[in-house]
């Protein structure tokens, strides 16, 4: 039996696809470079004869800049569309990391890293590729911000020990040049020419689904949207979802950015080399992937909000197993490698997740706003742990203190994140017609 040639032919591949390969290789490059920050603490801290609790206020500055301009950013690409934010971003940054090997004065490093360049990791984060992926993806959204999150643990993975390879073989300065090189060559170019903003704009549908029956390919008439659908970003402070997420997001930022920047100076104090360091930090990085991309997978299977759940809880496992391994049993290495064989599934994974639920529930139209006002609260969690861990550490000379108060927060958080009624709210459980959605979504 022989069937017509032309039915045979595959279906071409989805452009989506595209732009989720170029925003994992966006965020790994400007975040592997952004979190190599902690192998520059040592040496940037020696030359200039900077405290611990010094340098730790530039990097969390750093922190929350990105997380107060991070609404505004959204704001931008929910109005002018992610192509041209996400760009222009990236070559900001791309020239404030080369500008870095200039530091001569705390002052500048403040003003360069701690504002400039945290305003340009705004305007191309994961909140903001989270947010336009969202836009080409409905049934995979989890899965696609989830591949987009291991990115920045694969830069992780590969560029911190990279970079700690480069520090040592020539000296801090010129690995800042390389890093920024590196953005510059490859991130802005690969943007540039494949990001795009709506799949409306190449008369496509999310998924690369076919139109609906009397639709247009490329027309919203097949947008499914939740109770609290809104194009207002205001209304979703109004509910409760919002507001179980951003709380449990500021645990979130609390225990990693804390990581990012201290994680090398704590094995260093337990006598650990930066070489050895770096690679447990990128083995961790290296775990992210699995860690980011799994959790995606099943979120779009199962409950997004019990994912997030298990997530906090993991990691706060990590902690609590960590330090007990230094503080009673008195071990160095083995403790770091267990803390980043548990950590290395759970670091990452929160954010496709919150991403991901935020959209379900609050659909898609005012999505960077509303993903940055939960991202704003994540970096205020950074920046304080950044912050305080230098100070303690400063003041006991040690991290014990700091490390616990992080692995103690992130149990409420899992209660937080357990507790959102998804199937009350989300759009995956609860459709309603585009048409019948108020404009403020409540």
């Amino acid at each position: 039996m022989s069937s017509d040639p032309g039915s045979m032919k595959r279906k071409p591949v989805f452009y989506g696809w595209y732009i989720v390969a170029t925003c994992i290789f966006v965020a790994f490059v400007t975040n592997g470079a952004r979190n190599s920050f902690g192998i520059f603490v040592l040496p940037m801290s020696e030359e200039f004869e900077w405290s611990r609790g010094t340098i730790s206020f530039a990097a969390a500055l750093g922190f929350l800049v990105n997380g107060v301009t991070q609404p505004f950013m959204g704001q931008l690409l929910d109005r002018f569309g992610g192509r041209k934010v996400i760009v222009s971003s990236i070559a900001l940054f791309g020239l404030t990391t080369m500008a870095l090997s200039l530091t001569f004065h705390y002052l500048f490093l403040i003003f360069v890293f701690g504002v400039v360049s945290s305003i340009a990791l705004s305007g191309m984060s994961l909140n903001n590729t989270g947010t336009l992926l969202s836009r080409w993806f409905r049934r995979r959204r989890a899965t696609v911000v989830g591949l987009n999150a291991s990115g920045l643990s694969a830069g992780g993975l590969v560029l911190v020990p990279l970079g700690m390879y480069l520090l040592q073989s020539t000296n801090w300065r010129i690995t800042w040049i390389a890093f920024g090189v590196l953005v510059l060559a490859l991130s802005v170019p690969l943007a540039f020419f494949f990001l795009r903003d709506d799949p409306r704009d190449m008369n496509l549908n999310p998924d690369g689904d076919d139109a609906m029956p009397g639709a247009s390919p490329g027309s919203s008439a097949g947008r499914i949207a939740g109770i609290l659908d809104t194009d207002r970003w205001a209304q979703s402070l109004r509910s409760m979802p919002m507001w179980q997420m951003t709380i449990a997001y500021f645990a979130c930022g609390y225990t990693t950015a804390v990581l990012s920047v201290h994680f090398v100076p704590f094995a260093d104090s337990l006598g650990i080399g930066p070489q050895t360091a770096a690679f447990i930090f990128a083995l961790m990085m290296g775990l992210n992937v699995a860690g980011s991309i799994g959790a995606g997978i099943l979120s779009d299977k199962f409950s997004r909000k019990n994912m997030l759940a298990l997530v906090y809880f993991v990691r706060g496992m990590a902690y609590m197993l960590m330090l007990a391994a230094v503080e009673f049993l008195g071990l160095g290495t083995p403790a770091l490698l267990l803390f980043a064989i548990v950590a290395g599934v759970s670091w990452i994974a929160t954010a496709p997740l919150t991403t991901a639920l935020i959209a379900d529930v609050y659909g898609v139209r005012a999505l960077g706003t509303i993903s940055g006002i939960a991202f704003l609260v994540h970096a205020a969690g950074s920046f304080i742990s950044i912050w305080l861990a230098g100070e303690l550490y400063d003041l006991t000379g040690s991290y014990t203190v700091p490390f616990t108060i992080a692995g103690l927060m992130l149990f409420p958080a899992s209660l937080f994140a357990f507790s959102i009624k998804e199937k009350k709210y989300s759009s995956r459980y609860n459709r309603i017609e585009p048409a019948a959605v108020p404009a403020g979504g409540d």
